[in-house]
């Protein structure tokens, strides 16, 4: 059995949009149910726009996925949104083939995710 790092998850707060970077594999269990807890909590805090950096996922799964999808869902409820971060690669090419990135406005930087609001 590998073992891999635990997933890693920061956030910054700028003009009232949250910046979150994610670093590790966003896969079932325990890293897709940190994001989640995460997230919760900085949307109890009152957030209501983030911009997720997926640059650092080496690997993304369905559980990942859908994290993001209800992360976005609650966000929109909430009258905000979300954009996403994600330049090409393995990541970039499972939102791709999901369609994710039709639903969740991605951008290559975090200077284009943020003019997206």
């Amino acid at each position: 059995m590998t073992l891999h790092p635990p997933l890693e998850v920061s956030a910054r707060e700028a003009a009232g949009i949250h910046y979150l970077t994610v670093n590790g594999r966003l896969t079932i269990g325990e890293p897709a149910e940190h994001l989640s807890d995460f997230v919760q909590n900085l949307l109890h805090q009152g957030a209501r726009k983030m911009v997720v950096n997926l640059n650092d996922i080496p690997q993304i799964d369905s559980s990942g996925i859908s994290a993001l999808v209800k992360l976005s869902i609650s966000l929109a409820r909430k009258g905000g949104g979300l954009h996403l971060i994600c330049g090409p690669g393995r990541v970039r090419d499972a939102l791709t083939v999901t369609r994710l990135v039709e639903a969740i406005p991605t951008f290559d930087n975090e200077v284009a995710a943020t003019a997206g609001f």
